[in-house]
């Protein structure tokens, strides 16, 4: 795994932080990841041997670290990221995943599908051209899914001369920018990903930055909160009934809390029946727990015989969500065919699925400029606005601002079954 030896349990109990990486093109996203790996210790040795003869192949003097990433051949071949590329690892602290996103323009929407799940997200910056329209670009949209931590790196500090001036530059130049946004932990750090200064280990060359290393602040960024752990949501992904003898009175429900705790005790209820009952249970696997809450993945038995199916979603009374068919939705269109109002969508939130009818297109969104433009009457691909849609029943849910999964939705063209949007549902 990473050089130190973790044992299995102590492993599984690790706090996870998914991270993304963002920023323009060629401002090194894919070498500072491998950098991360390398530096960590998690390349196994096939790995990085396989690497080095790509690099040899390619000319380069040294081990691009770029290609433990861009693993498609037509990545490698243009020298860019195209998808979106997983990397898991782990250090004595925490455990990572990394969604690595493209750079380009055309690339927006593989950046809100992995950023969507992320807790953090790192926008790299060149320190040679400063602040570029993609790095508003992708800082905005991690603005828009609600990440709350943001890690915004000054890259190729060796190319600068490891100069402080270029850095307070483009410090100032984001502090400004990212104050219209209002992002709760907003952390900077000059690097070098090619020569390693500030990833992994301290460097040498800037002795003038007193902060941490990305490592440092990756490992020790405070996630615990990022949960809502207020509201008691928790969607019915599936129904369990044993067929065996022994458990033929079981009944439970899966799924993954989206917010609040469930504990054994508790009134719940069941949306949309409105039928009411207590939780028997809360268990996972063999194992019976006294309470439950986010991310956890569990089952749920109810003290009452109570019809629930997938799609249903248990809350509790003092803590209900808001209900309607109406909705104002920030979408990010993710199809070459546009998006034009009236047009039908099956709708999919948490785990239940509707229909849904564009209404109206509210305004487009400017992410270079922050700027609301208004009378358009559909969206090409790319394109992220604000969209009056309704449903064919009630949904439940909470503002995205409030809950990213019970206020989060995508939309699936009804004859191909494609993803053709990702929605964040806003308070109306």
């Amino acid at each position: 795994m990473t050089g130190q030896e973790f044992s299995s349990a102590a492993y599984l109990d690790m706090e996870l932080l998914r991270f993304t990486t963002a920023g323009s093109v060629d401002d090194g996203k894919s070498t500072l990841i491998g950098r991360l790996l390398y530096d960590s210790k998690s390349i196994f040795e096939d790995q990085l041997e396989a690497v080095k003869k790509a690099s040899i192949l390619k000319g380069s003097e040294y081990i691009n670290l770029a290609l433990l990433t861009d693993g498609l051949r037509a990545e490698r071949e243009q020298g860019i990221t195209i998808d979106v590329a997983y990397r898991y690892f782990a250090t004595p602290k925490r455990k990572f995943i990394i969604a690595d996103t493209p750079g380009h323009t055309q690339y927006t929407r593989n950046m809100v599908t992995g950023a969507s799940t992320a807790n953090a997200t790192i926008v790299l910056i060149d320190v040679r051209n400063g602040v570029t329209e993609q790095t508003c670009r992708h800082t905005y949209i991690a603005h828009l899914l609600g990440i709350p931590h943001l890690i915004v790196c000054i890259n190729k500090m060796d190319l600068a001369g490891y100069s402080r001036e270029p850095y307070e530059s483009i410090r100032s130049a984001m502090t400004e920018f990212t104050a219209q946004l209002g992002f709760r932990d907003l952390q900077y750090v000059p690097i070098s990903a090619l020569a390693g200064d500030n990833v992994v280990e301290a460097s040498e060359n800037m002795p003038w930055y007193e902060g941490g290393t990305l490592m440092q602040i990756l490992e020790n960024v405070d996630i615990a909160s990022d949960h809502n752990f207020t509201d008691a949501r928790f969607p019915v992904q599936c129904v369990i009934r044993p067929m065996s003898d022994e458990y033929h009175d079981y009944r439970a429900y899966a799924g993954r809390v989206a917010g609040g705790v469930f504990a054994k005790g508790d009134e719940v209820i069941v949306l949309p029946s409105g039928l009411r009952s207590r939780v028997k249970s809360v268990d996972f696997f063999t194992a019976s727990l006294e309470k439950a809450f986010p991310p956890m993945s569990v089952t749920l038995s109810l003290e009452d015989d109570i019809d629930i199916s997938r799609g249903d979603m248990i809350v509790k009374p003092d803590q209900m969500p808001l209900a309607g068919q109406d909705h104002e939705v920030m979408l990010c269109w993710f199809n070459p065919k546009p998006l034009r109002t009236g047009a039908r969508y099956i709708l999919r939130h948490a785990t239940s699925e509707v229909r849904a009818l564009i209404k109206q297109i509210h305004y487009k969104v400017n992410v270079n400029t922050l700027e609301h433009v208004g009378g358009c009457t559909e969206l090409n691909m790319n394109d992220i606005a604000c969209v009056g849609l309704k449903t064919t029943r009630a949904l439940y849910y909470d503002p995205y601002r409030r809950n990213r999964i019970s206020g989060s939705l995508i939309l699936i063209d009804e004859a191909t079954h494609e993803t053709v949007a990702a929605g964040m549902i806003l308070c109306t």
